[in-house]
């Protein structure tokens, strides 16, 4: 989505209102959980649907 919308990491942190190290963690999925704020803050940064951006995987 960050290419789609031709914006860099740190611009949609800012953004976001977080850091661009936990975004680093969000973007390669390994974080544990997300806060709802933070994932409707991304959401609207990136006028997307959190469908758009989360992706279900079992855990090995």
């Amino acid at each position: 989505m960050l290419a789609k919308r031709d914006m860099k990491s740190n611009e949609l942190a800012e953004k976001v209102g977080i850091t661009t190290a936990n975004l680093s963690i969000l973007k390669t999925g390994k974080a544990k959980a997300i806060r709802f704020t933070t994932l409707e803050a991304i959401c609207e940064a990136l006028d997307c649907q959190p469908g758009d951006i989360l992706e279900h995987s079992k855990e090995e």
